[in-house]
C-alpha cells in the first residue's frame, strides 16, 4: 500500500515535470497545435497543453461548421495570458503566415493567383489570396455581378517581401485570360476552314466579327460579296450570327483575314463562255460616273458603257443624259478582260453603224450642203447626215481672207455648202472645203500684181512686226515693219491707224503660200 504511494507520487511529480517544461517551450508567435475541446455557437476552445485553454471566434475558420471536439488544428500563440488568464490564440494568422509563405515560394510577380474579396476600402478592394493582398480600384474593372465575397482571378503586379504586401490586378488578369484565348483560337485556324462568328463592329471599309474567344477578324467590304457593295451595313448588321471562311491569319500579330464571298463560286471563273464578244445581254445600270454607265449582268459581274459607245451620232457630255440608275438596257459585250476583272460593253453597237459604207455614199469633189453643228479653233463640224460630220480646215474656208477664227466668218445653225476633199471611214473622218468651190484665184492675182507695182491700200490690221493692208475685197498683204520709214522711237500705232490709205509697192507675190509682200520704201 504503501509503495503504491510512493509509485503515484513519483507519477505525479514526473508528469507535473513534463508540463512545466511544455510550458517552457512555450513562447509568443509560435505555432502550435492544439485540440478542440469544445465548439459553441460562437467560438471554439482549443487547448494547447498550457495551463488555460484559448479561444477562437468562429469567423477565423473558413469550415467551421466541420469541427468537432478533438480535432487537432495549428494555432498561433499571441499571448500567454490575457486580462483574463487565457491563452491567447489565431486560427486566420496562422492561415495567414502560410499563406505568405505559399506565395513567396510558388508566386512571382506577373503570376495569376486566384482570391476572394473580402471587402471594399479606400483606394480599392482587399483580397484573400492565402495571405492579405491589395487591388487597387483603377485595376479592380469588376462587372456588377462580382465584388466583395467572389472569388475570382487576379495578377500579381507587386510582392514586397518586407512588408509582406501583395498588388493585384483584375484588369491584367482578364487580358491575359483573354490573351490565352485568342492565342488558343488562331492557333486552331486553318485557312479555308469555315467559322461561325458575331458582328461586333461595323465601318466604311468592313466589319469586325468576334469568331470566338475574343478573337476578332476583319471581314473587308471586298469580300463580303462578289457584287457591288457600297457599303458593309447593306450586307451585315450589329450583333448578326455569319459564318465566313478564314482567309488569311497572322500569329504573331493577332490578326485574322475573313471572307463571306468566297464561300460562293467566283461568277468570273468562265465568264468567256457565258458571255462572248459580241454577244447581247440585258443588265441593270449600278453605277454612273463621268466616263461611262456601269452595268451588273448579274450578281458579281459588272460591265463599263463607255461614254463613247453609248451612241453613234449623239455626243453625250455625260451618261446620265441617257440612263439613269436601276434602267435595265441591252447592251452588247465588247470585250473581256477576265485577269482584270472588266468587261466593256456597247450601246450603239446594237444599231448600224453611220459610218458603215462611207465611201459609197461621199466621194472626194463631191458638193454637199449641211448646217453647222461645232465651231473650234481650228474649223468647223458640218453635219451631213445624223452622225456624220465633216470638218472644214480654218484654211479651207477662204483662198484670200485672212480669218483669225472660224466663229469670225460662221455660227452654229448656219447651213452652207461645201465640197468633199478627202473620206477616211476607217478612221471616221470627212475633210471638206468651202473656198474650193470657187477657182484658185493666185494665178490671176500673180498676174496683176507683179514686183514693183505701185497701188493704193487701207490698212486692215496693224502688228507688232508690221501692218496688213487690203488691196481689194479679201485680199491682204503684208507690210513689214522693215519695209515702213519711221523713226527708230516710234511705234506704227503713232503714225498709222486702222482704215487709213496709204500707198505701197508689191515686192513679191507667193502663189504656193498665198502670200503678197509689200513695203513704203522708195
Amino acid at each position: 500500500m504503501v509503495e503504491n504511494e510512493i509509485n503515484e507520487k513519483r507519477k505525479s511529480e514526473k508528469e507535473e515535470l513534463l508540463y512545466e517544461k511544455s510550458i517552457i517551450r512555450l513562447e509568443e508567435g509560435q505555432i502550435v497545435k492544439g485540440k478542440i475541446v469544445a465548439v459553441t455557437p460562437k467560438e471554439v476552445i482549443v487547448d494547447i497543453g498550457y495551463k488555460s485553454e484559448g479561444i477562437i471566434p468562429k469567423s477565423e475558420f473558413n469550415s467551421a461548421e466541420i469541427l468537432k471536439v478533438g480535432d487537432e488544428i495549428d494555432v498561433l500563440l499571441e499571448a500567454k495570458e490575457n486580462e483574463e488568464g487565457r491563452v491567447v490564440l489565431s486560427k486566420e494568422k496562422v492561415e495567414r503566415a502560410r499563406g505568405w509563405d505559399r506565395i513567396i515560394k510558388e508566386f512571382k510577380e506577373g503570376d495569376v493567383i486566384e482570391g476572394k474579396i473580402t471587402k471594399k476600402i479606400k483606394g480599392g478592394f482587399m483580397v484573400d489570396v492565402g495571405a492579405e493582398a491589395f487591388l487597387p480600384a483603377s485595376q479592380a474593372v469588376l462587372r456588377e455581378s462580382e465584388g466583395t465575397g467572389q472569388t475570382l482571378e487576379f495578377k500579381i503586379l507587386k510582392i514586397n517581401r518586407i512588408r509582406k504586401n501583395v498588388v493585384l490586378s483584375r484588369k491584367s488578369a482578364l487580358y491575359h485570360k483573354k490573351e490565352a484565348e485568342r492565342k488558343k483560337v488562331i492557333a486552331s485556324l486553318e485557312k479555308g476552314m469555315i467559322v461561325k462568328g458575331l458582328v461586333k463592329n461595323i465601318t466604311d471599309f468592313g466589319a469586325f466579327i468576334d469568331i470566338g474567344g475574343g478573337m476578332i477578324g476583319l471581314l473587308h467590304i471586298a469580300d463580303m460579296s462578289w457584287g457591288r457593295v457600297n457599303h458593309p451595313s447593306e450586307i451585315v448588321a450589329i450583333g448578326d450570327e455569319v459564318e465566313v471562311m478564314v482567309l488569311d491569319f497572322k500569329k504573331d500579330e493577332m490578326r485574322v483575314s475573313l471572307g463571306i464571298r468566297q464561300r460562293t463560286k467566283d461568277p468570273w471563273e468562265d465568264i468567256e463562255t457565258k458571255y462572248p464578244k459580241a454577244t447581247r445581254v440585258t443588265g441593270k445600270v449600278v453605277n454612273l460616273a463621268p466616263y461611262g454607265a456601269f452595268i451588273e449582268l448579274e450578281k458579281g459581274i459588272e460591265g463599263l458603257a463607255h461614254i463613247s459607245e453609248l451612241s453613234w451620232t449623239k455626243r453625250y457630255s455625260s451618261p446620265g443624259e441617257l440612263l439613269a440608275i436601276g434602267d435595265r438596257v441591252e447592251v452588247m459585250v465588247l470585250d473581256i478582260d477576265r485577269a482584270s476583272r472588266k468587261i466593256s460593253l456597247g450601246i450603239k453597237q446594237l444599231e448600224q453603224d453611220p459610218w458603215q459604207g462611207i465611201e459609197d455614199r461621199y466621194e472626194v469633189s463631191q458638193n454637199v450642203k449641211g448646217k453647222v453643228r461645232h465651231i473650234t479653233d481650228y474649223g468647223i463640224f458640218i453635219e451631213l447626215e445624223e452622225g456624220i460630220d465633216g470638218l472644214v480646215h480654218v484654211s479651207d474656208l477662204s483662198w484670200t481672207k485672212k480669218i483669225a477664227h472660224p466663229r469670225d466668218v460662221m455660227k452654229k445653225g448656219d447651213k452652207v455648202e461645201a465640197i468633199i476633199l478627202s473620206v477616211d471611214g476607217l478612221n471616221r473622218r470627212i475633210a471638206l472645203g468651202i473656198k474650193q468651190l470657187t477657182p484658185d484665184p493666185w494665178d490671176d492675182i500673180q498676174t496683176r500684181y507683179t514686183p514693183g507695182t505701185v497701188l493704193k491700200g487701207s490698212v486692215a490690221k496693224i502688228t507688232n512686226f508690221g501692218m496688213f493692208v487690203e488691196l481689194e475685197k479679201d485680199l491682204e498683204g503684208l507690210l513689214h515693219i522693215s519695209e515702213v520709214e519711221i523713226a527708230e522711237s516710234q511705234r506704227l500705232e503713232d503714225k498709222f491707224k486702222v482704215g487709213d490709205k496709204i500707198d505701197v509697192k508689191v515686192l513679191r507675190v507667193d502663189g504656193v503660200q498665198k502670200k503678197i509682200a509689200l513695203s513704203m520704201k522708195t
